[in-house]
């Protein structure tokens, strides 16, 4: 099969970064679907891996944890789908990714694909909606419904991926005000259109960009990029008593002392856990897709795609994960087709 994956860690731009290779097609386990893959999405997590972890003896590593395709067979236990079902999932980050033809994942991490969207759309959303999802609902303890009406989410990053669906549940699906932040005109429209109530820059102090659409302080921060650099402005903006969560990988310790005079509270979301330790409550993630799912054919939620880069190929990628890596990225980048 035709895939995509690398033998050493290089900078994005050189050509041997990411290499097109044939590869043994796998076989599936006893809760395995194997996926005939029709579109990717390419995440930071990729450009992290790819630029600190070698691959084992010299073997090709795939990335890739998004994806939507066609189940082709499926394992012995698996209760949940048939061949032939179109599925969309982001995947283990201990197994092979998905920038393949052909690609295994456990049952109970997929979920069916929207019917009103294609590959490539419903590419863009599962590692995404699935780190949001958790982050609002699991992590912040955000209710749905107006339960939470009062209270407000400060999004740092929220034209970025997971920001942008984000944006979107917390608008749609609770009471919360939503204020997020972007520092260029266009992802600022971008935010404003996925509906959050206010957008501000966080460019510049976020206490006083706050205090100038009138609010003081927030009670939920999801912080999603560049959280030490932003680290004291969020706790000055925390009302007392309120919740910090964040997903990227501070280049800095965090200081949790800091948090101790408002009693603030800390949490991670990291959309792998899950599958990594095989909890128990592990189908939660097939449950929250099929959610997604029905959210995006009755239109209250959208499909994150931001820019398409054509087939899934080496050069493609390499194109993706330079984008990334500048910081400049709106909404989700997606391959399709071999």
């Amino acid at each position: 099969m035709k895939a995509v994956a690398y033998y050493q860690s290089l900078p994005a731009d050189h050509p041997e970064a990411l290499q097109d290779v044939q590869l043994d097609a796998p076989s599936p386990g006893p809760h395995d679907l194997l996926v005939e893959v029709r579109a990717i999405s390419v995440n930071p997590v990729d450009t992290k891996i790819r630029r600190n972890v070698a691959p084992e003896h010299g073997a090709a590593k795939v990335l890739g944890w998004d994806a939507a395709g066609v189940v082709k067979t499926v394992g012995s236990e698996v209760s949940l789908f048939q061949p032939g079902d179109r599925v969309f999932y982001a995947g283990a980050i201990d197994r092979a990714g998905a920038n393949s033809e052909l690609h295994l994942v456990d049952e109970r991490i997929v979920g069916r694909m929207p019917a009103s969207l294609s590959f490539a759309e419903a590419a863009a959303l599962p590692l995404t909606a699935i780190t949001a999802w958790e982050l609002l609902f699991e992590r912040l303890q955000i209710a749905e419904g107006s339960t939470d009406q009062g209270q407000s989410l400060l999004i740092v990053g929220a034209a970025g991926g997971v920001g942008s669906i984000l944006t979107q549940l917390a608008r749609r699906l609770t009471g919360l005000t939503v204020i997020g932040t972007a520092s260029r005109p266009e992802t600022q429209a971008w935010v404003r259109e996925l509906g959050a109530h206010h957008v501000i820059d966080h460019g510049k102090p976020l206490s006083e960009e706050l205090a100038r659409i009138g609010i003081g302080q927030v009670s939920h921060v999801a912080s999603l990029t560049q959280t030490d650099q932003h680290y004291a402005q969020l706790i000055e903006c925390l009302q007392p008593q309120g919740r910090l969560a964040l997903i990227d990988d501070p280049l800095q310790p965090l200081d949790v002392m800091q948090l101790k005079r408002k009693s603030l509270s800390l949490h991670w979301e990291l959309m792998f856990t899950r599958s990594l330790y095989q909890t128990e409550d592990m189908i939660e993630q097939h449950r929250l897709l099929q959610r997604v799912a029905e959210l995006v054919d009755s239109g209250v939620l959208k499909t994150t795609l931001g820019e398409h880069f054509g087939r899934i190929d080496a050069a493609n990628l390499r194109r993706a994960h330079a984008l990334l890596e500048s910081g400049k990225a709106k909404g989700k980048i997606v391959l399709e087709g071999f």
